[in-house]
């Protein structure tokens, strides 16, 4: 009975994420977002940007916000705002 009780709680600890596994997806989150903010600039710079690229930034940025800091918050309009003018531009408007 002990052996089982023992394994239920390493099972229920594992299934709980610890602050370190937060702080690790949120480092993850936020290369990815300058991943492809690099790639954007990429685009941009020689005049052609993928509305798929801007698409996929508009995603990102929601999920980020779900977790961000609140000193990220104004970074991540400003972004996601240049995002959306970029898409209008192709007469694409995702939603809010």
């Amino acid at each position: 009975m002990q052996a089982t009780g023992g394994i239920d709680a390493i099972l229920a600890l594992q299934a709980v994420d610890g602050p370190l596994t937060g702080r690790k997806k949120a480092v993850r989150r936020g290369a990815s977002l300058l991943d492809l903010l690099d790639d954007i600039k990429a685009d941009l710079l020689v005049g052609r940007i993928s509305a798929d690229r801007l698409d996929s930034m508009v995603a990102m940025l929601s999920e980020a916000r779900e977790h961000s800091l609140p000193g990220l918050d104004a970074v991540l309009d400003d972004i996601e705002l240049r995002v959306r003018v970029e898409l209008a531009k192709f007469g694409r408007f995702p939603s809010a």
